[in-house]
């Protein structure tokens, strides 16, 4: 059975790497308007993180693909690669 999450219940959830880096608070998501999918996560940045320092932030927020992700529970956990 899939379980749906409401978007508005991820909004400030922190986002993690799946080696534990702290990437930032989830803000929204990109969806596709064909097909109705989620495709990306958009992240505010931890900008005390030398891991996301390192990364390309556009316009201060920080994209995710949503084949990333790995788990949501108490944090949304993506996979390092994707990120990278």
């Amino acid at each position: 059975m899939v379980k749906y999450v409401i978007a508005e219940q991820l909004v400030g959830k922190e986002v993690v790497t799946s080696d534990g880096f702290d990437l930032g608070k989830f803000v929204d998501a990109e969806v596709n308007e064909s097909s109705g999918k989620l495709s990306a996560l958009i992240i505010e940045p931890n900008v005390d993180s030398e891991f996301v320092n390192k990364l390309n932030v556009k316009s201060g927020k920080l994209q995710v693909p949503y084949e990333s992700v790995m788990a949501v529970n108490d944090f949304i956990v993506v996979d390092k690669k994707g990120v990278v």
